[in-house]
């Protein structure tokens, strides 16, 4: 038995809705630069940089990569403090990212130690492009001494700074919200409301994005 097919109904079809583009990251372009060990390596001067610290197995390497969306851009190594120089990647002519030596369980000699120190200080205290730093902790073991120190250089400067809590994955949402607020708290005692703080996760993603909109803001990208 045959069926009739429905008669028209006189309104025209209705398209399709393309799929949604995924948002662009304006941090994508980055590629690496130059690596800088003393102050004359360094860049010229001129434009903006962002620069990243943390300690060596704060993954402050897979941080990078998870906001550049590039798997690979910043060297991710099972030996902490593989990063023995600053490592500058550039988005664009004059906007920089800038990976800093990691800090805490890196394996060098003390006199390198006190080089780094010292040239740390040095381009915190100087460098007029320096224009926002991100501090990577590992959420778990969050605030340690290098990392408030490192704060502290932006705070005197009156360079804004973030606090980006790494491996969020690792605890339960609870647990994250808990000890993000604890974080907050403590920062907002020493530094006032000029750091800000969030839960991040390379693995998940958790908070890429908004990590992502604040360094892309303080490059004006």
């Amino acid at each position: 038995m045959k069926t009739n097919p429905p008669a028209p109904s006189g309104k025209p079809p209705v398209a399709a809705k393309p799929a949604a583009k995924p948002a662009s990251n304006p941090l994508n372009a980055a590629h690496y630069l130059r690596s800088a060990h003393t102050a004359a390596q360094l860049p010229p001067d001129v434009g903006a940089e962002i620069a990243f610290a943390g300690r060596s197995n704060a993954g402050k390497s897979s941080a990078l990569n998870a906001l550049v969306g590039h798997n690979a851009l910043a060297r991710v190594s099972k030996t902490p403090g593989r990063t023995q120089q600053l490592v500058y990647f550039e988005i664009k002519p004059e906007k920089l990212l800038v990976d800093l030596p990691g800090y805490g369980y890196a394996k060098v000699p003390l006199d390198l130690l006190a080089h780094w120190q010292e040239f740390i200080e040095g381009y915190f205290q100087t460098r007029n492009s320096l224009c926002g730093l991100v501090v990577v902790m590992d959420i778990r073991h969050p605030l340690k001494d290098y990392d408030l120190q490192m704060l502290g250089f932006a705070v005197q400067r009156g360079i804004p700074a973030h606090a980006i809590l790494t491996k969020a994955d690792k605890l339960g949402r609870g647990q994250q919200t808990d000890t993000l607020r604890k974080v907050k708290n403590e920062l907002f005692a020493r530094f006032g409301d000029t750091v800000g703080a969030q839960a991040f996760s390379s693995e998940s993603k958790l908070g890429v994005d908004e990590a992502r909109a604040i360094v892309a803001n303080w490059l004006s990208l």
